[in-house]
């Protein structure tokens, strides 16, 4: 007897695995290219501190895969689906990159139309117009791309590559928000910048920094080049409203790889 799949909306969690890890290096390269375009450096346009992913693409990605694999056929439905999915995800993204890695990935309050700054109308059409594309043309791509593998790789081989990346890409992230936990929490005492619950703050850095195995450990692998080099435009707003980019509070370290200018 055939064992049954596991499905989400009829489509194999193994293939929702795929997606995500292809959209998340694709993401990656297109970051790092549009990196290069507009500010003529190649700089780190990643998500995690180890491997080349940009995961709120893979994540982005694959929620509208998912959400509206049954609609191909109806680009109305399509372009809505992924005006109103692509926000909600985009909005929910932010917020857990605030409050659970303290990091401001985008600010749209410049904007107009925007909610929380997290949100705005320009980049909510954006959402359906990509949805439109992803759907009607790219990701069919992307299908054959993963069934073109598929036949030459074998079943149970190509299971464990994609378990060890999701798993990897787990440890990853994991990884990443206590690092950037500490990063913070480092800047801001150092620094004496003043934010929220500096007190608190101030506190867990002379928790931290009394343990001397810990504090080692931190600066070897989790150091201010480590930190400023992979993510380069982290930022923290002030007690006055004052955006402070880490990068300027680090002068001697240069932020990126290389300077094509």
């Amino acid at each position: 007897m055939e064992k049954k799949k596991i499905t989400i909306f009829g489509i194999s969690i193994w293939r929702i695995m795929a997606y995500f890890i292809i959209y998340s290096v694709a993401g990656y390269v297109i970051e790092t290219i549009f990196g290069v375009m507009t500010k003529g450096r190649l700089e780190s346009r990643q998500s995690f501190l180890y491997g080349p992913f940009c995961a709120i693409y893979g994540l982005g990605a694959t929620i509208l895969i998912v959400s509206l694999k049954k609609f191909e056929g109806k680009p109305n439905i399509i372009f809505i689906g992924g005006y109103i999915i692509g926000s909600i995800t985009e909005y929910l993204v932010s917020l857990l990159g605030e409050l659970i890695l303290n990091v401001k990935w985008w600010d749209y309050s410049h904007m107009p139309l925007n909610i929380d700054g997290r949100i705005c109308v320009y980049y909510s059409l954006f959402w359906g117009f990509l949805s439109l594309y992803l759907m009607l043309s790219l990701n069919p791509k992307i299908d054959r791309l993963i069934n073109w593998i598929k036949l030459k790789m074998s079943k149970k081989a190509g299971k464990i590559l994609l378990a060890i990346i999701t798993i990897f890409m787990f440890i990853d992230c994991v990884i990443t928000a206590k690092a950037l936990q500490f990063f913070y929490i480092r800047m801001i005492a150092e620094n004496d910048l003043d934010v929220k619950n500096k007190q608190v703050i101030e506190q867990k850095y002379e928790e931290i920094y009394s343990n001397e195995k810990l504090s080692k450990f931190i600066d070897k692998y989790w150091g201010n080049k480590k930190m400023i080099r992979t993510f380069p435009n982290l930022k923290i707003e002030s007690e006055q409203g004052e955006i402070i980019y880490f990068d300027s509070l680090l002068p001697d370290i240069q932020a990126y790889y290389y300077d094509f200018k």
